[in-house]
């Protein structure tokens, strides 16, 4: 029987630990936490969101702006966020409307696909 989610990954281009750090963790302020000893070695970081985790892996050999894989992460205030992102330059992409939910994506800096989601 599956009874949740521990973590789920993504990854960035290798030797760019400080620049996802920097985004990640500032301009999306979700706090890293540490690696087991015996993945540290491995690269990457990982992230605390809410009782969840978020592993940032390294990973070299495709581009990640031709794929519709996602993490979307669930907010209370989907306005903050686009006023946010759009501060740092991200560009917002408009979602497909579904009901009960308001949404939007965009590329982080690495071109993995992201996106917010506030329940109305």
């Amino acid at each position: 029987m599956i009874i949740g989610l521990h973590h789920v990954q993504i990854t960035i281009p290798q030797g760019t630990e400080a620049q996802g750090r920097d985004f990640y963790c500032q301009v999306l302020g979700l706090k890293e936490i540490e690696k087991p000893n015996s993945l540290k070695g491995r690269g990457g970081f990982w992230l605390q969101v809410g009782k969840m985790e978020v592993h940032v892996g390294t990973e070299e050999g495709f581009n990640r702006f031709t794929t519709k894989s996602h993490i979307a992460y669930q907010v209370e205030d989907i306005a903050f966020w686009k006023a946010r992102l759009t501060a740092h330059s991200i560009e917002i992409i408009e979602s497909i409307p579904i009901p009960n939910f308001e949404r939007f994506e965009f590329r982080d800096p690495f071109g993995n696909r992201v996106e917010m989601i506030q329940q109305l």
